[in-house]
């Protein structure tokens, strides 16, 4: 079916499903090496191949897509490119629980890539339905067999250069999955906790100041008392200062550890002395490295009790059989029992304690691990430069100190994860532990003479996923094969939530940085400008969430959804009676009857109009009925300029003898409003200020364009004379035909629809809209005096509108109104504009009186430098008149009301001041309001 013939008003998925068929057809998103047109390349941040898309994504693809279209427009060679991230922790995470039960590691990989797949293809899809104009030729999966040979190359590099290095550290460990999570995607809940107070017995009969022999410790984690290595007081503390440099005994244990003195210890808080675990909590970590303490590992990478620690090489020091492989909560239970028996337990306060969750809402128990570390500060020096320079951009300045907080305070990034779905680390090692590096078995055994009779084995763990992402956008674009990668990199904007500005923004920083140089040899950045989105939030500020079930999927906005679909989708996995309920609550508060198809493009509109600068964007889907609304505005005005298309030809001999003085002040008037629009526009594209453009467009279609323009094009194309007419029609298909360029970027199928049905009628036949030049300002077409002019004239159609309304007069009746003692500007606009005002007014005459002829009884509106007149007896007085006494009866009763609540002391003295004032306020313009309904009705009377 040629897509002229597709209903452009109904069946929205088909409509924008053949479009985009015929756009991806005809290579429209390709881009070329065309060395006359400035490039501009976007990558798109990699979605996960944990799901669908979600609304989040829709809306970061919107704007992205709009900073494409609005570019190739532009005349530049626009690249946008798309991909997938393998996402390895999420992922696998997803794969065990669809795979439940001992399966092999073989078999979940496999099951894993045809997953792969699965999502890659849905995701596509959505894109597709989006309207994203991306370059299909070459995705990009951070795991394919291009991307792993590179990720080993960075990896084996940065080994060489002694950036990489394996080193045992505490780590956050997810006792459920084994493996070390980043610090980063560790979230804190605050939760009720406990405060146990042991009796430490001192070594040697020593006492406390106090003449007891013991010393209390507070904690809040009994069970790692097993990994005790020292009691630390501050050194300011009078009560122990006999104390520092002597010797404690662990109780169940009976270690002797020594008692240190460190400012770290809060002397206000607990005893003022507190047991130091360094094994299982990262400040005392920190204190045992300072003072050389002895670490010790009491868990096993399960989260259970270990059956023995060891205390230094071949020293081992057992733990009782009746703590061995229990888990966290039962140790801690048992030793707190068995520590009361004992007379240990001195007391227990209720207290509220921070405890590490995964994002699978796991505990996270600090672990003394053999991992892979990257030394960040050394990549960071010129990560931190090259924003400080303004070599790279923040849009928004705000994540700009939050950049640098960060990176000036960086830690070794912790890159190896204890996973099987991701980047092997290409590492081997030999029975003694010597460490091989090398893209696979064979070179290495060749490269270090390693005879077939020795056993190497490769290292189990996988890269941490935001390792092969860092390297995004040179990968993206062929880096190293491809030699021509420097003609699209560096890339223009980065466009990512805040959420992840350090986990990938300043990590593909740095790497770019250290692999990628300039033909200069010098340090080449990944992009030139950050644009920070917030997250999308629901209506109660929400971060979208399906265990809550707030999320939506964009398609259901696309193509539409019954509720009762809708419920089935975001209540499929969750068992939780309570969650149904509340699902199915705020579900139907959100979309009371099904969801309508409101096709792409009105999705599109919505998004980049709900767009701010917040962290918070909140989805607020009534403004979902606006975007319909605007969008079928612009059908409707297409509608009317069909009416007249057989009047307009652009290869019609009048068109050439149009000149500025055959136009009209109404056209000349849209041309300028036209002009400044396009100027505020692009400055707000060109400043990824996507809120403010979408409402300066919205406001000229809407407003300037379909409510004053072609209401004022109705009356012309009526009663005008030829020029007139032609000079209407010339200008309703230029502005008009600048509209669908202008809005193309944001809502491109029914722009590039309408647009070709106007050049079929027109007989110009252009492949594509989105391949037209972009609107230019033009600084000549300005006209003070049509501004001023055409704003008076508006005001004084608002005047008499309101005055219809406020006095019960019908449209439909024809009205004379006077000017009384104005100026001679506004005597030249009446005179020169009169039929126009009459005609949009319906009114009979417009009479100029001079400041000496006497006024007559009637209505007074005022104007700028006059008054305006209005006749009484067009007026229905009686109707009028009770009206106005039950406008005064309602002002009365709300003064009442108010008056009363601000002389009451109780309120005066509780309320707070602001309230207090808005009230008094708000009483001071209900009694202006009555004064005015009181002089109409004394006027009518």
């Amino acid at each position: 079916m040629s897509i002229n013939k597709i209903n452009i008003y109904n069946n929205f998925k088909n409509l924008e499903k053949k479009t985009y068929k015929i756009w991806e057809k005809n290579g429209y998103f390709k881009s070329k090496n065309d060395i006359k047109k400035k490039n501009f390349c976007i990558i798109i941040p990699p979605p996960n191949i944990t799901g669908s898309l979600h609304i989040g994504h829709a809306l970061q693809q919107t704007i992205i897509d709009i900073t494409a279209r609005y570019n190739r427009m532009n005349n530049k060679n626009v690249l946008l490119k798309v991909g997938t991230d393998h996402a390895g922790i999420a992922t696998q995470i997803i794969m065990l629980k669809k795979f439940k039960g001992k399966k092999t590691k073989k078999f979940l990989i496999k099951k894993t890539w045809l997953w792969k797949k699965k999502i890659v293809n849905i995701i596509n899809n959505q894109i597709r339905r989006l309207g994203i104009s991306v370059d299909w030729g070459d995705e990009i999966f951070t795991m394919n067999n291009t991307f792993a040979n590179i990720v080993k190359k960075i990896f084996i590099n940065l080994y060489k250069k002694k950036i990489i290095y394996r080193g045992k550290k505490l780590v956050n460990w997810n006792t459920k999955l084994n493996t070390v999570i980043s610090d980063l995607e560790v979230e804190y809940k605050i939760s009720k906790g406990y405060l146990w107070y042991f009796k430490y017995p001192l070594k040697n009969n020593f006492k406390t100041f106090n003449n007891y022999p013991y010393i209390i410790v507070a904690t809040t984690r009994p069970e790692t008392i097993f990994g005790d290595t020292a009691l630390a007081v501050n050194p300011l503390d009078n009560r122990y200062k006999n104390l520092i440099g002597k010797k404690a005994i662990v109780p169940l244990v009976n270690r002797c550890i020594p008692i240190i003195s460190d400012k770290y210890v809060n002397i206000k808080k607990g005893t003022g002395c507190v047991k130091i675990t360094p094994g299982h909590d990262f400040n005392d970590y920190e204190i045992a490295k300072k003072h050389n303490l002895n670490i010790l590992n009491i868990l096993n990478l399960n989260g259970k009790i270990k059956k023995k620690i060891n205390i230094k090489k071949n020293c081992f020091n057992f733990i009782p059989n009746k703590f061995r492989n229990l888990n966290i909560l039962k140790a801690r239970k048992l030793i707190i029992l068995i520590l009361k028996l004992l007379g240990f337990l001195n007391k227990i306060e209720v207290c509220k304690i921070k405890i590490p969750y995964s994002k699978q809402n796991v505990i996270i128990e600090p672990m003394l691990t053999n991992q892979w570390y990257l030394k960040s500060n050394i990549l960071s020096k010129n990560a931190i430069r090259v924003i400080k320079k303004k070599k790279i951009i923040f849009l928004h300045k705000k994540y700009e100190n939050m950049y640098f907080s960060w990176m000036k305070n960086i830690q070794d990034w912790c890159i190896s994860r204890q996973l099987w779905w991701g980047h092997r680390i290409p590492a081997w090692y030999d029975k003694k532990g010597k460490i091989y590096i090398g893209n696979n078995e064979n070179e290495i055994r060749i490269k270090n003479k390693i005879k077939k009779n020795i056993i190497i084995k490769q290292d189990n763990d996988v890269l941490d996923t935001w390792f092969s992402s860092s390297l995004w956008t040179f990968v993206s674009l062929g880096w190293p094969n491809n030699k021509n990668f420097l003609y699209f990199h560096p890339t223009n904007v980065i466009f990512s939530g805040f959420d992840i500005i350090y986990f990938w923004i300043a990590r593909m920083i740095m790497l770019t940085m250290f692999f990628i140089k300039d033909k200069l040899g010098k340090p080449q950045i990944p992009f030139k400008f950050i644009y920070i989105t917030g997250l999308i939030c629901d209506i109660y500020g929400k971060k979208m969430s399906k265990s809550i079930g707030n999320t939506i999927d964009p398609i259901d906005i696309i193509e539409g959804i019954s509720i009762k679909n809708l419920l089935k989708k975001k209540i499929k996995n969750i068992n939780n009676k309570e969650k149904i309920f509340e699902i199915i609550k705020l579900t139907k508060k959100q979309f009371p009857n099904n969801i309508i198809p409101y096709g792409a493009d009105v999705l599109r509109f919505f998004l980049t109009n709900i767009l701010n600068t917040n962290r918070c964007i909140l989805l607020n889907f009534k403004k979902l009925e606006k975007s319909n609304n605007f969008y079928n505005k612009l059908i409707n005005a297409y509608k009317f300029i069909l009416i007249y298309n057989n009047n307009y030809n652009k290869n019609n001999n009048i068109n050439n003898n149009i000149n500025n003085n055959n136009f009209k002040l109404i056209d000349r008037y849209i041309q300028i409003k036209l002009n400044i629009m396009i100027k505020d526009y692009c400055n707000s594209l060109n400043n990824y200020r996507f809120d403010i453009a979408i409402n300066i467009l919205y406001e000229f279609i809407w407003n300037e364009f379909c409510n004053w323009y072609i209401e004022f094009s109705k009356i012309i194309l009526k009663y005008g004379n030829f020029i007139e007419k032609f000079s209407n029609y010339y200008t309703l298909f230029y502005v008009f035909e600048k509209i669908l360029k202008i809005a193309h970027p944001i809502i491109p199928f029914i722009t590039e629809n309408i647009w070709k049905r106007i050049q079929r009628k027109i007989n110009n036949i252009n492949n594509t809209i989105m391949l037209e030049s972009f609107p230019k300002y033009n600084k000549n077409i300005y006209n003070k005096r049509d501004l001023e002019d055409l704003k008076w004239i508006k005001n004084i159609i608002i005047s008499i509108r309101n005055i219809r309304t406020e006095m019960f007069i019908n449209k439909k009746d024809k009205i004379n109104i006077l000017f009384w003692n104005i100026n001679k500007i506004i005597i030249r606009r009446i005179n020169e504009n009169k039929n126009i005002i009459k005609k949009i007014s319906n009114l009979k005459n417009i009479n100029i009186l001079s400041k000496n002829q006497k006024k007559p009884i009637c209505l007074i509106k005022i104007i700028d430098d006059g008054e305006i007149l209005f006749p009484l007896k067009f007026i229905n007085k009686n109707i009028k008149l009770n009206h106005i006494k039950n406008e005064i009866i309602k002002k009365n009763y709300k003064i009442l009301k108010i008056k009363f609540k601000i002389n009451n002391k109780k309120f005066l003295n509780n309320a707070p001041k602001i309230i207090i004032i808005k009230k008094i306020n708000i009483l001071l313009n209900l009694n202006k309001n009555k004064n005015k309904l009181l002089k109409q009705f004394i006027i009518l009377k």
